[in-house]
């Protein structure tokens, strides 16, 4: 089961999604409280089930409505993604990956693994 690690960063908190196997499926932006931390988890689970899908590494591609998850490809080659809130804000990105595939399946384990996800709060440490 995953589970969303809350810890500190620069300027505020942050959280990272990990998969049952400790890989950093998401990552969030930097919240200036810890509440607005746990909305940020809360949208995520929220979202991310209900989310549909924009490809925009096909020519030609079809604008989703929000919520959304974006796959785009980075100034390095590598695809990406961003989930994108009813608002039209990010607030989960992840990781780079080698292949449309890999960034399609870190998806896939993003709707299955956040719904449910404890939260673990390692600011303390």
């Amino acid at each position: 089961m995953g589970k969303f690690v809350i810890k500190n960063a620069k300027g505020g908190v942050k959280f990272d999604l990990l998969a049952g196997n400790n890989q950093v499926i998401a990552t969030s932006e930097v919240y200036t409280t810890m509440a607005a931390c746990k909305n940020g988890i809360e949208s995520v689970r929220k979202n991310s089930v209900k989310a549909n899908l924009e490809d925009q590494t096909v020519e030609g591609f079809e604008t989703a409505k929000n919520p959304k998850f974006e796959v785009y490809t980075d100034k390095a080659g590598k695809t990406r993604f961003r989930l994108k809130a009813t608002n039209g804000e990010i607030i989960a990105v992840g990781e780079d990956y080698e292949s449309k595939a890999g960034c399609l399946n870190g998806i896939e384990s993003i709707r299955k693994n956040a719904p449910e996800a404890e939260i673990v709060d390692k600011t303390a440490e």
